[in-house]
């Protein structure tokens, strides 16, 4: 084939190309995961500032990013770092599970650690996810988010104490983390 004719149809090819991707574009596409339930955790979208009280009765700091993922208004994403506190980085990604009704967390950590956790908002104005257990030896865990403002909220890991059984399970907080909006 001579210069002339590749060159005439990589022109060619690239016009249609060209066509094809800007009429892909110009028509409207449909937003996905517009539904109200997927707005339900958007309090935690930000880039935070924690603190939480140690054992010994200091301080513990670290800092937090929640965003909207490249996935959009699907997914949020966070990226928590416990540093210069604790040596503990750790991520996750939530989603409204629309047809479970319930929002889903996945988390990981530079420590081994994965939960899968299910919930969503209470009547009370918290959002609690709890652990999903491999059986019943498991620990029972779940997060909440309390006392939620613009720029602040409290963050609670809780469990239930050794040998408590499941008729008189009591939430105990096991790490609580104060939660401060960066500006």
């Amino acid at each position: 084939m001579s210069r002339k004719i590749i060159y005439l149809i990589s022109a060619g090819l690239l016009i249609i190309t060209s066509t094809f991707a800007a009429a892909q574009q110009a028509a409207p596409q449909p937003e996905n995961c517009v539904e109200p339930e997927f707005r339900q955790l958007d309090f935690w979208v930000g880039d935070w500032s924690l603190e939480w009280d140690n054992a010994n009765g200091t301080k513990g700091k670290g800092t937090n990013i929640i965003s909207k993922s490249p996935y959009g208004n699907c997914v949020i994403t966070e990226n928590f770092d416990g540093s210069p506190t604790i040596n503990f980085k750790g991520m996750s990604v939530s989603t409204w599970h629309k047809p479970a009704k319930l929002w889903r967390q996945t988390w990981v950590d530079d420590k081994g650690g994965y939960f899968a956790l299910t919930g969503g908002p209470n009547a009370d104005g918290t959002f609690t996810l709890t652990n999903t257990r491999l059986n019943d030896k498991a620990p029972h865990s779940r997060m909440v988010w309390s006392k939620i403002t613009p720029d602040s909220l409290v963050w609670s890991w809780q469990g239930h104490k050794a040998g408590v059984t499941d008729a008189d399970k009591k939430w105990q907080d096991q790490w609580v983390i104060r939660y401060t909006r960066k500006k």
